[in-house]
């Protein structure tokens, strides 16, 4: 252990920078669909490593501060956070190649560039930590706050983009998930690199009881032991009651990208989606009969279904009496802006819609965290110039809704609907404002984009943590896969593979009880914050 950490501490060069990328890419396989959470131990002993050697190679005292210090430590933040985000990231490539003639040029830009801008941030987190850095025990928790704090710089900042944050690599395992419904993902974080960073000060030089180099060591096994009793005990409570009267069915239709959104194969795809919801899923299932709720995924049509009688009266002659469809559509309005052309005065909006027997549109909830480059684009007047656009062909990208509103539908409470990626930013997936808290959480999402990568199962990771968090259950339709129903400690009940074509019959759960971090959803993981950074500091004048 010290052979190796004395070579980390004082490489230089080019082979500093290559150990903080392999560290960091080994760390992307404790990520969903993998969940080997020991893999985080690579790129947090290594970054500990990393930061002591920061002054080394400039004479730097371990406590003194410098800029050539700063960016030794940013340099080597940003390599490994390279490698982690290319090694976990590099399935959005799949996108660019759903309509390469359009935008396969743009490959390297999805593939390398956004891990480039997002290593800015772990590069900053180890900045962070290089400018309290202090030498004990101490500074694996100094280390955890500091890249805690970058990591929900990433989530927030420039719309936000918390994808794989490290907390992941405890949210992907069901028991040690259990505390995200105390501290939630960010807490998880805090955690997730205190535990896996602690191995480092095994290789610390002692002086006094060897008892004293294996404290650190102890405190983060007790700490994982502690995590996975906790969760132990809150899934020994039983499986969830059911809402009583509710039989859902979710469609996963597994259409092929390239074709969805061609407004000449509507009526095929259509057809398709009927045939499919009236599938026999078992020799004891009837179709449609006896279902009440029927969930469609994200955009499931090519075309406004709010405009097209004929559409709507296909659904509506297909559902049962008494029985309501939920479906991702695209929904338009007028703008109050005077424009000069009718057709630039229209807002569109991606939304999930209710439609009763009968065809008619009961309700609406706008997404409201749109997907940049995606759904809209930014800086759209200049890059409007060079040529860009973005993925959907929606004239102008769509609009972002005003705010969270609960989706009311005949038989079940009310719904906080999240469109694809809204599901993976913690605390903000409930409604806004007045109203009482949701009775599920309702996730429809088009990964057809994705292909079969590991994307579409780290999609799914991330909004089962949701319900973890918020103690609700979670309903989850999606195009290609993965569609599941999940109960409110996050154990997934029913679940359709990727890539199949198929129906999924299932009950919905209750919800439980409030969680701590559904209360207080930034005060919790905020408290363990603060006591983390206290003790290190307090850690580090004991060494």
């Amino acid at each position: 252990m010290n052979s190796v950490a004395e070579r980390v501490i004082l490489a230089e060069g080019w082979r500093r920078r290559l150990i903080a990328f392999i560290a960091g890419a080994l760390g992307a396989v404790a990520m969903a669909p993998f969940d080997l959470f020991p893999a985080l131990f690579a790129p947090m002993v290594v970054g500990v490593w990393l930061l002591d050697g920061s002054a080394a190679a400039t004479g730097v005292r371990p406590r003194a501060l410098s800029f050539a210090a700063l960016r030794g430590a940013f340099g080597a933040g940003w390599w490994l956070g390279l490698g982690y985000f290319l090694a976990g990231l590099w399935w959005l490539g799949s996108a660019f190649l759903v309509e390469a003639d359009k935008f396969a040029w743009a490959l390297p830009l999805g593939v390398l560039g956004l891990p480039v801008i997002l290593a800015v941030f772990t590069g900053a987190g180890f900045a962070l930590a290089r400018a309290v850095w202090r030498p004990g025990s101490g500074r694996v928790l100094i280390f955890a706050a500091a890249l805690t704090a970058s990591e929900v710089a990433r989530g927030v900042l420039f719309t936000g983009f918390p994808w794989n944050v490290w907390g992941m690599a405890l949210g992907g395992n069901l028991a040690l998930a259990q505390a995200g419904s105390l501290v939630g993902l960010y807490g998880l974080t805090l955690l997730a690199v205190a535990i896996f960073a602690s191995p480092a000060t095994l290789a610390d030089p002692t002086e006094g009881p060897p008892r004293r180099w294996t404290r650190a060591m102890t405190f983060a096994a007790a700490a994982l032991v502690g995590l996975a009793v906790f969760g132990a005990l809150r899934l020994s409570t039983g499986e969830s009651a059911v809402v009583k009267g509710v039989k859902l069915r979710i469609v996963q239709p597994n259409l092929p990208q390239d074709a969805k959104f061609r407004p000449e194969n509507k009526a095929d795809i259509l057809r398709r989606y009927l045939a499919l919801s009236d599938r026999a899923a078992s020799p004891r299932a009837t179709g449609l009969a006896d279902v009440t709720h029927l969930v469609w995924p994200e955009s499931a049509f090519p075309f406004i279904l709010a405009r097209d009688p004929q559409a709507l009266a296909q659904i509506g002659a297909a559902l049962p009496a008494g029985a309501v469809l939920i479906t991702g559509a695209a929904r338009v309005e007028e703008s109050s802006e005077t424009r000069d052309r009718a057709a630039d005065r229209l807002r569109y909006f991606n939304s999930v819609q209710v439609v009763a027997s009968g065809g008619v549109i009961l309700d609406s909830a706008d997404k409201v965290h749109l997907v940049p480059f995606g759904e809209y684009l930014p800086f759209r007047a200049w890059l409007d110039r060079i040529g860009l656009r973005q993925f959907v062909h929606v004239p102008g990208g769509f609009e972002a809704g005003q705010r969270r509103k609960a989706l009311r539908a005949p038989g079940l409470p009310d719904i906080a609907a999240l469109v694809c990626y809204e599901a993976i930013f913690p605390g903000e997936v409930t409604p806004e404002g007045a109203g009482g808290r949701p009775g599920l959480l309702l996730n429809v999402t088009n990964d057809g984009w994705f292909g079969r990568t590991p994307g579409p199962h780290q999609h799914l990771a991330q909004a089962r943590l949701r319900a973890i968090e918020e103690g609700l259950p979670l309903v989850r339709a999606a195009n290609t896969g993965v569609s599941a129903v999940i109960d409110p400690h996050g154990r997934v009940l029913a679940q359709l593979p990727l890539g199949v074509d198929a129906v999924l019959d299932a009950p919905l759960p209750q919800r439980i009880d409030p969680t701590i971090f559904a209360r207080w959803p930034w005060r919790a993981p905020l408290v363990l914050w603060a006591m983390a950074l206290l003790l290190g500091f307090a850690l580090t004048r004991r060494i």
